[in-house]
């Protein structure tokens, strides 16, 4: 069973309830184990209502995915900060905090798990394509607002953002499915690249 999660732990209807219990599945069997029944067996109404608002396994899990990810790009800090290096600084104190809390092992767990099913399924890479957009976008609007400030040099704003977007993402799956803990070397090591290549201007 997993562990108790903040993951919707007050679900606002039917919909939010049944999202939760798919994450909590999700969580106990792993995607491959998963069913409608162990999913109905997390729901505290009836399983026929999953049935009603859902056609089956697939379409409930996408519906999962959408909602879990724009969850998720709620939670990352990306109001404004002080200063261009504070905001980008903040966004990786998020999504690659250390250590990870259980809670947060257990989403990053779930969310790397539907990302395997990108490989092969069109409507899941549909889905991180736009959450991996997002992220590069939100990104390289941090670095061309430090760049316009005179914080950073001019280097590629685009090509920058996705650098940061692959090794976040990277190093996010190797946290879930491997025993070696590099995210701190893995962040000292953004941390010397942004500041020799991107924040030379200070």
């Amino acid at each position: 069973m997993p562990t108790t999660s903040p993951f919707l732990d007050s679900p606002g209807g039917t919909r939010e309830e049944i999202i939760r219990a798919t994450y909590l599945a999700l969580c106990e069997y792993g995607y491959a184990d998963l069913t409608i029944q162990r999913i109905g067996e997390q729901f505290p109404k009836s399983k026929s209502l999953i049935y009603h608002h859902y056609d089956g396994k697939d379409e409930l899990l996408l519906d999962f995915l959408e909602f879990a990810l724009d969850r998720f790009e709620g939670l990352v800090p990306f109001d404004d900060a002080d200063s261009a290096g504070e905001h980008l600084d903040s966004i990786l104190d998020h999504v690659l905090a250390t250590p990870l809390s259980p809670e947060r092992r257990q989403f990053a767990t779930a969310i790397v798990e539907l990302r395997g099913q990108a490989a092969h399924n069109p409507r899941y890479r549909d889905h991180f394509t736009c959450h991996d957009q997002f992220f590069h976008d939100q990104i390289a609007a941090i670095i061309e607002a430090g760049i316009e400030d005179g914080e950073f040099n001019a280097v590629s704003a685009d090509v920058f953002a996705w650098f940061l977007v692959t090794v976040i993402n990277g190093a996010m799956t190797q946290r879930v499915t491997s025993d070696a803990d590099t995210t701190a070397m893995v962040r000292a090591q953004i941390d010397r690249c942004i500041g020799t290549v991107v924040a030379g201007a200070r």
